[in-house]
């Protein structure tokens, strides 16, 4: 496990600015990490995405292993090859997508049976068979396979998380590579003795990395800080921490306050495909008509492509007339704010300057609470 190193450079409060050294390089903290679902980043290439500053991709086990398939993936070289990526990969177990996308599912102790969203066949996945994914498909990080429950439903959580910790353990016995870390993901809703009981037992399995889900997914903004309040202090300071499916700008900078390192999400690229922007202050609805004739871009001080070339009044016709530009050109803008937020932030913890800036970050922005 020699090739996997996490440095902790700065603390600003909870606040941490640190390296997380892989196979594929070397990841600064805070980080985000876009989301190349089916092994792209949608509307961007490769190149494109390395030019935005990102260090870290996120793909997902669910859908390739339904779609070309793991062994393909494996027989082209492993995912850094398939999709020419050749910086560090994060994989999920495909646990949520089991739980949430397919219609059908049938849980039990030993994992779950679901039903193919592409085309209604069966398939299961156990703690083994979805380890076993993630080894063929070859990131540098993969994730334990977990149940994630209804945030507020108290016997169902009780359940989930009786399932995960007995599934982490057997994702641990079926782990066969060294060069790929193994996260354990916190749960428990948000119940708050349940996500410190969660964060104690992956605390106590001395895995390379941590990660908390179940958040961001229906609860509101106060009992995710709340329970990132609890779980925080309990996972190790020397292993990153990982907030799964979270990426608004309010989210990153409240996440980096309480002690997140890594964050990844497909808002910013959804947002892009429905013609919706962010910036520092808020969100823009580029269809508006108000931006029928203006010559400023989305945002004065960005440096990302799209603002340095095109105009709000260019990008509104884009979405107007439906052209597949308005969608490359909203996510190259969407994602150059968060990956580069994150930097600022590690920039800030480093000249011990993040509380105050936050403060004023959080005071300027207008959040919008339901996500696209």
């Amino acid at each position: 496990m020699s090739d996997f190193r996490f440095e902790r450079h700065a603390l600003d409060g909870n606040a941490r600015a640190g390296t997380f050294h892989t196979p594929h390089g070397v990841i600064p903290t805070p980080v985000f990490a876009p989301v190349g679902t089916q092994a792209t980043v949608k509307a961007l290439t490769p190149a494109q995405v390395a030019e935005l500053g990102a260090s870290l991709v996120l793909s997902n086990t669910y859908h390739l292993y339904l779609r070309p398939g793991h062994e393909l993936v494996r027989e082209m070289g492993g995912l850094h090859a398939f999709m020419r990526w050749n910086n560090p990969i994060l994989t999920d177990s495909g646990g949520f997508q089991v739980f949430s996308l397919s219609g059908i599912n049938k849980k039990d102790n030993d994992g779950v049976t679901f039903k193919s969203h592409i085309d209604g066949s069966m398939h299961r996945f156990t703690p083994e068979s979805a380890t076993h994914i993630q080894n063929a498909l070859g990131a540098d990080i993969i994730m334990a396979f977990d149940q994630c429950p209804e945030p507020y439903d108290r016997a169902m959580n009780e359940l989930a998380l009786r399932r995960t910790h007995e599934w982490l353990v057997r994702c641990q016995n079926a782990h066969q590579r060294t060069d790929q870390a193994l996260f354990g993901i916190v749960q428990g809703g948000t119940f708050a003795d349940l996500r410190a009981q969660s964060a104690e037992f992956v605390a106590s399995q001395g895995l390379i990395g941590n990660a908390i889900g179940g958040l961001s997914v229906g609860e509101s903004k106060a009992d995710m800080h709340a329970m990132l309040e609890v779980v925080c202090p309990i996972l190790p300071a020397d292993k990153p921490r990982y907030l799964m499916g979270v990426g608004s700008p309010e989210d990153l900078v409240n996440g980096v306050m309480r002690g997140i390192d890594i964050f990844d999400c497909v808002l910013p690229t959804r947002l892009a495909r429905n013609h919706a922007a962010m910036t520092r202050r808020g969100r823009l609805n580029i269809r508006n008509r108000t931006y029928f004739n203006d010559p400023n871009p989305l945002e004065a001080d960005c440096t990302c492509y799209t603002c340095q070339n095109f105009s709000r009044a260019y990008l509104r016709h884009l979405c107007v007339a439906e052209e597949m530009l308005a969608a490359s050109l909203l996510s190259i803008h969407n994602l150059h704010l968060l990956v580069h937020l994150a930097a600022e932030m590690r920039q800030q913890i480093q000249q011990g300057t993040f509380q105050p800036w936050a403060d004023a970050f959080l005071a300027n922005y207008t959040p919008t609470q339901k996500q696209t």
